[in-house]
């Protein structure tokens, strides 16, 4: 990390997220596919490595509050280690555009939260223009400090694999995260840590994706609520992490975000937020066009837990709730005649 060694250290004890090895997904495409679960992070996301270097920068710095927009996880993020730091946090979101479960844990941190008649992209540049002209720290990906503890869950899967997996699958909002794990993957291999690089493949929503469409997006649309950003702060990076790699940036449409999301779920045992889904729609659809080789190594970024977004969990769930009255005779007809359980 960027700093001398003495002075305070705000953290959470975030990072050594694990990474699980897939049991169907793997089979799908016919690969060995990992899921970097970054949801295990303190406030559950992967925007915790960040915020504890960006944190401990601006109390180091000796200013007194710290402002993010958000789409929902930096917001719950930035909050939770200015507390720790006994710093104030504002939180700037787009209204009616952010997913309640995190916006809980902004407020129950103690941020003073704003919402903006806007989108993300507008909310960021209120922050920008607030930041430049008050005594308060900007935390959002444009913060070179969130980047430098980000880079960190590349080394972690290079320890855990003994070396770099032949592609990284990773959901693409803002950017700064595709291009904080070119940079660790990068550093490893210049300290000879790692012997090759990966191919990093990105994953925007499909009503959200400026990189894809060389374009910005005015109106960014996508139940993935933490990838709804259509002109995202690092996109140049972002392109060059990509095309460095030898990678590429693509779009995967909500219902392939939602099926990826349930099946994860479902299969994996692991609930993700919607945006994380994105990393596994994206590697079916890529070995569907022929763009991954069989028998490769697949790590795939989930972002944060399925907690983050409970709306999206529960909105069919109803449907899905088989209603019985209380009696052993029925549940016992409907186990053995509609689920076939065998008795004993």
């Amino acid at each position: 990390m960027p700093f001398e060694e003495d002075g305070p250290i705000i953290t959470l004890l975030e990072g050594n997220t694990p990474l699980i090895p897939s049991v169907h997904i793997s089979k799908i495409v016919d690969c060995e596919v990992l899921f970097k679960y970054e949801g295990l992070n303190p406030t559950g996301s992967f925007k915790d490595r960040g915020m504890t270097v960006a944190i401990t920068k601006a109390v180091r710095d000796g200013v007194s509050a710290v402002m993010c927009a958000s789409t929902g996880n930096t917001s719950a993020s930035a909050a939770a280690y200015a507390a720790r730091a006994g710093l104030k946090s504002f939180v700037l979101i787009p209204e009616g555009k952010i997913a309640l479960g995190k916006l809980a844990q902004a407020v129950m941190h103690g941020a003073t939260v704003i919402a903006l008649e806007g989108n993300f992209d507008q909310a960021l540049q209120v922050a920008r223009e607030v930041t430049s002209r008050f005594d308060v720290a900007l935390v959002n990906s444009i913060n070179p400090y969130r980047l430098e503890g980000q880079k960190t869950a590349a080394f972690e899967i290079v320890d855990c694999l003994m070396d770099a997996p032949d592609y990284l699958f990773i959901p693409v909002g803002n950017a700064g995260n595709i291009t904080s794990y070119w940079m660790g993957f990068r550093q490893y291999k210049e300290a000879e840590r790692a012997k090759k690089l990966p191919k990093l493949c990105g994953y925007q929503a499909a009503g959200a994706a400026p990189i894809v469409l060389g374009r910005v997006v005015e109106k960014p649309e996508t139940f993935a609520t933490a990838i709804r950003i259509g002109n995202p702060a690092r996109w140049k990076e972002a392109e060059a992490a990509a095309q460095e790699s030898g990678g590429f940036i693509d779009m995967v449409t909500d219902d392939e975000i939602r099926k990826a999301y349930e099946l994860i779920a479902e299969k994996e045992g692991i609930f993700c937020e919607p945006a994380s889904a994105a990393s596994v729609a994206g590697l079916i659809k890529a070995k569907k066009q022929g763009k991954v080789e069989k028998g490769k190594t697949v790590v795939c970024v989930l972002t944060g837990h399925g907690l983050k977004d409970p709306d999206s969990a529960t909105l069919n769930a109803d449907l899905k709730i088989r209603r019985l009255p209380a009696d052993f005779n029925v549940v016992r007809d409907y186990l053995v005649e509609v689920e076939k359980v065998g008795e004993k």
